[in-house]
């Protein structure tokens, strides 16, 4: 169903592809918007290795809620911040390229365990995380990319 990689000399394992998206913060996450145009924004995202799933935080109402109530099918790339060689210029970079099906999760108990997780992505902050557990959780909406197949690979830019 899904295609296999063209390039697969570049291609990472999956305990690479869990890295890059348990450690960087973020990634585009794209759908079919209105019209049938693709529809590609940022998003903060936190990775669960408990259940192999991607979690986001959100409005309740907008472009993107609308284009997954149409179609639940999504992709999401991540990429690191790459490094280079010694004595070279160009850099390189691992990215992952994830298919799944997303949903709204429902859950109290379980939207706070993502808001909390992607609070922590950024900050040991507590104060923080309480007060906009306090003050902004009642307007939060949370979503469950549940992942369908996984790609990565390491690509150098010369």
């Amino acid at each position: 169903m899904f295609r296999q990689m063209r390039r697969f000399k570049q291609q990472i394992s999956e305990e690479e592809c869990v890295r890059v998206l348990t450690q960087q913060p973020r990634g585009v996450l794209s759908m079919i918007g209105d019209d049938g145009y693709p529809y590609g924004i940022p998003l903060d995202h936190w990775y669960s290795a408990k259940d192999n799933k991607l979690y986001f935080h959100c409005a309740k109402v907008g472009h993107k809620i609308d284009a997954i109530a149409a179609c639940d099918k999504v992709s999401y790339c991540v990429m690191d911040e790459g490094y280079r060689r010694e004595g070279e210029w160009a850099l390189n970079i691992n990215s992952v390229v994830v298919f799944g099906r997303m949903r709204t999760v429902e859950d109290e108990d379980k939207k706070r365990e993502i808001c909390t997780n992607l609070v922590k992505k950024f900050t040991d902050d507590e104060a923080f995380l309480q007060y906009e557990l306090a003050n902004s959780f009642a307007r939060v909406n949370c979503l469950e990319l549940t992942i369908e197949h996984m790609t990565g690979k390491l690509v150098n830019e010369s």
